[in-house]
């Protein structure tokens, strides 16, 4: 975008939104003087639906005005670089444009430092022309925007042109469906933004893992009213073992008599494991280290008596595309509640036999998942892991709930004619299960492999939260262009290779999701390992219709 480029587009938005603003105000002050109201209107019920109507104008408006302190950041930058002499040296230039971030930063009246991330984000923005037309229409948030430029932050211009073209272009091949991204709240926006990017990061993931495991740390940080903070960074399988872990003996621990939250619960019992789980106050051994460890070791947690818990499992989900378990390519997996993971940390997961993570296959063929590894479950545990692996978290507008107390619910009601299968069940966490039973918060038929869609009391109609699952990568000494008339592509084959069947119209060898009405499926012999070696033993069927 050139200097001045865009500005257009962007007071245009900021006008219309005021403008109907004004017309919502002036409607809203004929309804409340109660003047020539006609007798079919429910002014009470208006007002409210005015306001609505107002917060989303505002919001659009918002956005707007975000796009045009964007474009007027970047371009700032770039009148200082026309004005600077063509020969100045690198240090003039430096201080030059220092010089307009302290500007920036002196009539917004922010720090140096929030004006320097301004203005770096505003320039990414302003390059990626999809997002900035997104913002300046009011599609979606400033908080949108800066995810993309966090997001695209290190890639090539080609790579970041990708990331936009498949949320932004719906004409693009592999388009992201479903929820736009100014209709998911910005965390999970974030959330699918990054695993498109770990999925097509010109580095592997493993590459950039082994980067990260070498700057783990602990950090303490005092906090007001005599609290502080502790925080680890750690590999992402060993920080989700340890939440649900606290989770499963927080939940073990809550009944009548327990009168702490879950939220409070999660961090006693955290002290307490690495406080010496198990001590009780007033103990000699809590009395003879409360010193020499400081303040607080007898208190709270040593009352949740961790050995004792009835610990409930905590199940984990990890969906392995076929060729990453096989150790064939390098393909990320996905770590229920976490995200993408490296295909090796996958592998040790499934591999070290953990009774409470259950691998789900992932089709070569166009990245659907195969089936939900098994030793001994009833068929309803099938379908609940099925829903949660759909879903991903509760399927409620903006909800981020991913806890594995979700609760799986009919979506026509039982009692009403619904029945029990794929297609008429979601995730909801119990919060927003009790709403949709009491309120006219309406659910969409969900899909074999797509969660529901939701309408709001006042009509409003939500978009799903699809997954996207794209084919997987294909090992090249698997599948030789020669003999299976591939032609591969940078992320692997861009056709089907022959003697592989489509989706859709394979034999009796796929199993899309669990059936009611069918038995679970009988363990089939691992007739690949004789092809790529032995699979990690994990007392279940390793690969379905491949």
């Amino acid at each position: 975008m050139g200097i001045g480029g865009g500005a257009g587009v962007a007071l245009e938005g900021v006008l219309a939104s005021a403008a109907a603003l004004d017309a919502l105000e002036k409607e809203d002050a004929f309804l409340a003087s109660g003047a020539h109201v006609g007798a079919g209107v429910d002014v009470l019920q208006r007002r409210y639906e005015i306001r609505l109507e107002r917060l989303e104008a505002a919001s659009r408006l918002e956005a707007q005005l975000a796009a045009v302190k964007a474009r007027d950041a970047a371009e700032a930058i770039e009148f200082q670089r026309a004005m600077t002499p063509p020969g100045a040296s690198v240090q003039d230039r430096t201080y030059a444009e220092m010089s307009v971030v302290e500007e920036t930063a002196g009539v917004m009246t922010i720090s140096s430092a929030a004006a320097g991330a301004l203005v770096d984000q505003s320039r990414r923005i302003c390059s990626l022309p999809l997002v900035f037309e997104a913002l300046s229409a009011g599609a979606m948030s400033w908080q949108h925007a800066r995810i993309v430029a966090d997001e695209t932050e290190g890639l090539t211009p080609e790579g970041a042109a990708s990331l936009v073209a498949h949320f932004f272009d719906p004409d693009a091949p592999n388009a992201a469906r479903g929820a736009a991204p100014g209709e998911l709240v910005p965390s999970r926006f974030r959330a699918k933004v990054r695993a498109w990017r770990e999925r097509h990061h010109p580095e592997s993931i493993e590459k950039r893992h082994a980067k990260g495991v070498a700057d783990r740390r602990m950090e303490y940080a005092p906090d007001r009213d005599g609290m502080a903070w502790v925080s680890l960074y750690l590999p992402g399988d060993t920080a989700c073992a340890i939440w649900n872990r606290t989770t499963a003996a927080a939940r073990g621990l809550q009944g009548p008599n327990e009168e702490r939250t879950l939220t409070q619960l999660r961090p006693d019992i955290a002290a307490s494991l690495l406080l010496g789980a198990g001590m009780k106050p007033g103990t000699g051994d809590t009395a003879a280290h409360a010193e020499e460890d400081g303040p607080g070791v007898h208190g709270p947690q040593g009352v949740t008596e961790i050995g004792k818990v009835p610990a409930p499992r905590a199940d984990v989900l990890v969906t392995v595309p076929v060729f990453a378990l096989l150790d064939l390519t390098d393909e990320p997996a996905v770590l229920d509640g976490f995200g993408p993971i490296p295909a090796s940390m996958a592998r040790k997961l499934v591999a070290d036999g953990a009774e409470s993570f259950y691998r789900v296959l992932v089709d070569p063929r166009d990245g659907a998942p195969l089936e939900i590894g098994r030793k001994n479950y009833r068929l309803t545990e099938a379908i609940k892991r099925w829903i949660r692996m759909r879903d991903g978290k509760c399927t409620f507008p903006g909800c981020n709930n991913k806890t594995s107390d979700n609760e799986t619910d009919h979506l026509t009601p039982w009692e009403h004619g619904g029945t029990t299968n794929v297609t008429n069940l979601a995730q909801l966490c119990p919060k927003h299960h009790l709403l949709k039973h009491h309120s006219r918060w309406t659910p969409d038929p969900a899909t074999e492999n797509n969660p529901p869609g939701w309408t709001s009391p006042t009509g409003r109609h939500y978009k799903p939260e699809h997954p996207d699952p794209e084919p997987t990568h294909w090992p090249a000494e698997s599948w030789p262009g020669a003999s299976l008339g591939t032609s591969r592509t940078a992320n692997g084959p861009a056709t089907q290779p022959r003697g592989i069947p489509q989706r859709g119209h394979a034999t009796s060898s796929v199993a899309c999701a669990p059936s009611l009405s069918e038995p679970a499926a009988a363990e089939r012999p691992q007739e690949q390992a004789a092809a790529h070696g032995p699979v990690p033993a994990t007392g279940d069927p390793v690969l379905r219709g491949v």
